[in-house]
């Protein structure tokens, strides 16, 4: 086959692929490791999303594979050093919901501080409790973003437009960077020093055998007292146990999580509970515009690979280096 597709992705960009080269679709495939390693030895190139693990073995099982199109921007379920040893070509458009992600960071922060979540369930239920949600503004509030790249950027683009104060926390970034000048933000070289002066903290920092429960109890301390935890990058960045006893202990005055440590979770927990906490199920990158934009970038660059063509959105190299 030329492309297989291991998870339920739908798109008319797939559609038109379909018209050109042999597609498998098989949309559950992902959870049977054993069905997924013998799929894989018939093909040339394989389109997911974040629940396949594309692992070095898996790719082993494939002698004719020449790219993996990863919809979407996360790449902790792709080995790209395998990949890249392997002479295969990892696609990520890692533009393409920068803009989607950002808004649902500060969608969030107004609902935090708004409390709109509370006071919708209050109303539908009858009441006209005003006083009760009485919120916070975020003009002069201050956000710590944890993670300066394509997305944190833009979060603090636009939380600069709400009159807010902008902390960053990125061992990468450096003072003279232009993306601290443009949002006027303050650059904070420990991670508790940003969390110290934040009434909001928002992570943006990729899942790494580094940053993985960064967010932890000693980071959940040194936050100030009331502020509110944002988490819409992955959920291995936080420790969800030492984050539910902040929150249960009243030190943190909410959270809204998009990611979890597993997803979905697998049992419930406390945080289903808690009215001060919002959870919404890993949908960062789903509008309408970062769909298609994703959807059209993955698509249009495996028809390039798979046609002889280089990648543009590739994230190791541009064409199969095949043996």
């Amino acid at each position: 086959m030329d492309i297989l597709i291991t998870e339920d992705l739908q798109s008319t960009a797939i559609d038109r692929l379909e018209k050109k080269y042999k597609i498998v679709r098989d949309g559950s495939l992902w959870k049977d490791a054993a069905r997924l390693k013998t799929a894989m030895a018939g093909a040339r190139s394989i389109m997911i999303r974040n629940q396949t693990q594309v692992t070095a073995e898996l790719m082993g099982s494939a002698p004719n594979l020449i790219g993996i199109g990863r919809v979407g921007v996360g790449l902790d379920n792709i080995d790209v050093a395998a990949a890249s040893k392997l002479g295969v070509v990892v696609i990520a458009p890692l533009n393409a919901n920068a803009v989607s992600v950002a808004e649902l960071a500060l969608g969030f922060m107004l609902a935090l501080g708004r409390k709109i979540p509370q006071a919708d369930r209050s109303t539908k239920s009858g009441a006209w409790d005003r006083r009760g949600y009485t919120g916070i503004e975020l003009d002069g509030k201050t956000v710590a973003i944890c993670g300066l790249g394509r997305i944190g950027r833009l979060v603090a683009i636009r939380a600069r437009a709400f009159g807010m104060n902008v902390m960053v926390f990125d061992p990468f970034v450096k003072a003279d960077s232009p993306a601290l000048a443009e949002s006027s933000a303050t650059l904070c070289g420990k991670l508790e020093e940003a969390l110290a002066k934040a009434d909001f903290v928002s992570v943006h920092s990729p899942l790494t055998p580094e940053t993985r429960h960064l967010f932890n109890a000693h980071a959940f301390a040194a936050m100030k007292r009331g502020a509110c935890f944002i988490n819409t990058s992955r959920g291995g960045v936080m420790d969800e146990k030492a984050l539910l006893i902040a929150l249960q202990s009243g030190h943190l005055g909410g959270a809204a999580l998009d990611v979890r440590e597993t997803e979905p979770p697998a049992v419930k927990t406390a945080f289903e509970t808690m009215d001060n906490v919002i959870l919404t199920p890993h949908i960062g990158a789903f509008t309408v515009e970062s769909q298609a934009r994703t959807f059209e970038a993955v698509a249009s660059d495996l028809d390039h690979l798979l046609s002889g063509e280089p990648a543009l959105n590739f994230v190791n190299f541009e064409r199969p280096k095949k043996s």
